[in-house]
């Protein structure tokens, strides 16, 4: 059983990284929370760190631990940690470590990427039932809608749990139709746990925490960002024994998913839908493409569910089926970062987007030639601030 000072250690490191920082994940699994974090906020140098850490087994090198450094310690702040906790205790949040009795052991396959805590609202013994995770399209179709529907009762009857991001569209369709049956489901938040997103779906996830799960690695509070959901995804895609993409697109953010369940070994299943639906296109690619299994009823889904793992290395290796000319990874965490309105310095977006200095002013500069971003100076002072680009 984990110490109390070792819980509170990970709470910590889970409001200075973002999702998936694995330079974190790997410190604090082969240091220890609390000894990774007396090493940071002691000011030792990133190459002492990387040594201990090379000495407890771990395969990290100083650049790597220096780019991290230059991450984690704009974060480190006891009022604003003091603000998360408080936000959590007021909405009833519990927290969850990898200590606890139900702590889905399934998000070790994370390995280096798992999380380090979650914050959840609900019944937290349901994240240890076999789950199915239905993702897809937030414009979803009257046809995605019905079969999300039937897929999701006929999987609380074969006795899965379906798990999915609680978003606009086939995400809600799934969790009412686990609610229509009085069965639990899961919703897994991008933003911190305790705050409804999107906003017109506050009374559907207080329902699912009535006798179900709404749970969230981010700090209570936290809002969500497009980087954020991309990596919730590896959440529900890890927590879930196989994932069914009911309708998708060619750009749908649940093939993300998709690729996710792939790089993991789970099985992976997808819903063909008329050949003239630009909606479904997603779901033909995968079967086409990348050996998803092809699920139209509830025979179809008894038999994805007890497939042994197998993952698609094609699909696996794009890390989702999603186009190639997309934003990278930082170019969209510190687009993110930036407001619709007004500007940011260069260390306030570092800050925000939970990335160094150095990389935000390279992105910065890059998104400014890409016309995405402008910059301003403010007469007399020399600051240099950031903004989006304006559309006309």
């Amino acid at each position: 059983m984990a110490s109390t000072v070792e819980i509170a250690a990970r709470v910590v490191w889970a409001r200075l990284v973002e999702p998936g920082d694995a330079v974190a994940g790997t410190l604090v699994a082969h240091l220890g929370a609390n000894a990774a974090l007396d090493l940071v906020t002691a000011g030792r140098s990133a190459h002492r760190i990387a040594a201990e850490a090379r000495a407890a087994g771990a395969e990290l090198t100083a650049p790597l631990v220096s780019a991290g450094l230059a991450r984690w310690r704009p974060r480190l702040s006891m009022p604003e940690l003091c603000e998360d906790l408080d936000r959590g205790l007021a909405a009833g949040l519990r927290l969850l470590t990898p200590a606890a009795a139900t702590w889905p052991a399934a998000l070790g396959d994370l390995g280096a990427h798992a999380p380090l805590v979650l914050w959840v609202r609900g019944a937290s013994a349901r994240l240890t039932d076999p789950q199915l995770a239905i993702v897809g399209a937030r414009a979803c179709t009257g046809y995605g809608a019905h079969v999300t529907a039937e897929l999701a009762d006929a999987a609380g009857a074969l006795g899965a749990t379906v798990v999915s991001g609680a978003a606009y569209g086939i995400d809600a369709v799934a969790h009412r139709a686990a609610l229509a049956a009085a069965r639990p489901t899961i919703a897994v938040l991008a933003g911190g746990a305790d705050r409804a997103y999107p906003r017109q779906h506050e009374s559907l996830l207080a329902r699912i925490g009535e006798t179900g799960v709404v749970c969230s690695e981010m700090m209570p509070g936290a809002a969500p960002t497009r980087w954020r959901f991309l990596q919730r995804n590896r959440l529900i895609a890890a927590l879930a024994h196989a994932t069914l993409v009911t309708e998708a697109g060619l750009r749908s953010g649940s093939l993300n998913t998709a690729g996710h369940a792939a790089t993991l070994g789970r099985p992976l299943g997808a819903v063909p839908g008329p050949v003239t639906s630009a909606a479904s296109a997603g779901c033909h690619r995968l079967i086409r493409d990348y050996g998803a299994a092809l699920v139209t009823g509830e025979d179809d889904l008894r038999e994805l569910l007890s497939l042994p793992g197998d993952a698609m290395a094609a699909l696996a290796e794009e890390g989702g089926a999603g186009e190639p000319d997309r934003p990278t990874a930082l170019h969209r965490r510190v687009v993110d970062a930036l407001p619709l309105r007004g500007g940011r310095t260069a260390e306030d977006v570092a800050q925000h987007a939970g990335v160094g200095v150095a990389e935000a002013r390279g992105a910065l500069a890059e998104l400014t030639l890409l016309g995405q971003v402008t910059r301003h100076e403010t007469p007399g002072t020399g600051e240099t601030r950031w903004a989006l680009q304006r559309r006309q």
